[in-house]
């Protein structure tokens, strides 16, 4: 394989840093991943020289930085080809993308007696914001149930769905055990029934090419710092049929063409859900982390991924003592297990002290860790800038781990 994981490595300063006098592995990909310079620098270069609010000014500075923040947004449209950049609003991540679907599709499309249907594979994120859409408008959650592989049941999807579905929310991938669901089969058998369908792809944007307009999703949601970008920056994709008729999220300025204190009305798209200054340096970074992926490629990161992945499932496997939490025939960077017998938290202390930083706990998906009769695991999430060598010090420090506690 043609992928040299050492000259990227030299982009993310962070990974070249020690904790406890021992190098650090960084296996934490899933909740955020590390920045390369590329990204910082560009977000320095925009606050040290041209740092002004856009779309309001006339200046030089406010129509540069103007110019910048919507020549990211077109970046990102083509990075997930977008047929428009009227598709692409900038949020805070994939919570407050979800949440904006959650209100102004609710708000505009969803009734008393009306069905919502999510998955049991589902991070919090995209859990509690129907239940509360489902208590404003006395509406109904369905969740599509798994098998013991973490895998959902599709047969069980096909009975849920019915003329009182409104929407259907599933995650692209489980954060908590890595299953790469079939959304592509989701979609096309909800649109059989006419219902719009929102993609969390928190975790497969950095992961595999996301089209989509091949993939036809109404809505597909995602967070800058999960695919090296900035904290505090996210997408929503949306169809411009839909984001034309959805109530927008928030009000306040930049989001209306008028106002009056008798009626006040909105702004074209996206402009209409993009309420208050933006983060115009974040939503830059974003860009700037997106135009690394394009640079390194796609295909190379995921074929790349797949053979590092491969190895340490292989290698866990075959490890006494130790349970993969989820086993699906189709997974990403993802592994969750538990060591017999040792909290999640105790070994997750001592792998750390090992130099190797993993989480632990129940990975905001608590009704799945229900499912599978557990509190919590051990989650190892894999990123295009770790190596075999890192798998290797992780299982040392799983050894040492059942050693100090035999």
């Amino acid at each position: 394989m043609n992928f040299n994981v050492e000259k990227i490595r030299k982009d993310f300063p962070i990974l070249h840093r020690e904790v406890y006098n021992k190098p650090l592995v960084y296996l934490d990909n899933a909740a955020t991943t590390q920045k390369p310079v590329q990204v910082t620098e560009e977000m320095n270069r925009v606050y040290e020289t041209i740092n002004s609010n856009i779309h309001r000014g006339v200046h030089y500075l406010s129509d540069m930085c103007t110019g910048e923040y919507e020549k990211a947004r077109e970046k990102v449209a083509r990075f997930i080809n977008a047929a428009s950049t009227n598709e692409v609003i900038f949020t805070s991540g994939t919570t407050g993308s979800v949440n904006t679907v959650a209100f102004s599709f609710g708000e505009t499309f969803v009734s008393e007696g009306d069905e919502i249907i999510i998955s049991a594979l589902e991070h919090h994120s995209n859990i509690v914001p129907w239940q509360m859409l489902c208590e404003r408008k006395k509406a109904v959650l369905k969740v599509i149930p798994v098998n013991g592989n973490g895998e959902l049941l599709m047969d069980e999807y096909e009975k849920l769905i019915g003329p009182k579905t409104r929407l259907v929310a599933v995650a692209h991938v489980s954060n908590a055990i890595g299953t790469r669901n079939p959304v592509e089969r989701i979609i096309e058998i909800s649109h059989n029934h006419d219902v719009p369908v929102l993609i969390d792809g928190a975790q497969s944007i950095q992961h595999e090419k996301i089209d989509v307009q091949k993939l036809d999703a109404d809505f597909f949601a995602f967070s800058g710092h999960k695919v090296y970008g900035p904290t505090g920056t996210g997408v929503l994709y949306g169809k411009e049929e839909w984001l034309e008729k959805m109530t927008p999220y928030q009000g306040g300025g930049e989001m209306i063409s008028s106002v009056s204190f008798e009626k006040s009305t909105y702004n074209r798209l996206p402009f209409k859900f993009e309420a208050g200054t933006p983060n115009f340096a974040g939503a830059i970074g974003l860009a700037a982390a997106l135009d690394y992926i394009d640079n390194t490629g796609i295909g190379n990161i995921a074929e790349y991924e797949k053979d590092l992945t491969d190895y340490a499932v292989s290698k866990l496997s075959q490890t006494e003592n130790l349970k993969l939490i989820g086993t699906p025939a189709h997974r990403t960077s993802v592994i969750s297990f538990l060591l017999e017998n040792i909290h999640p938290y105790d070994a997750g202390m001592v792998i750390d002290k090992m130099g190797v930083a993993v989480r632990t706990g129940s990975h905001c998906a608590e009704p799945l860790m229900g499912f599978f009769g557990i509190r919590g695991t051990i989650r190892a999430s894999l990123a295009f800038y770790n190596t075999r060598k890192e798998i290797d010090v992780l299982h040392n420090a799983i050894l040492k781990v059942k050693e100090m506690f035999r």
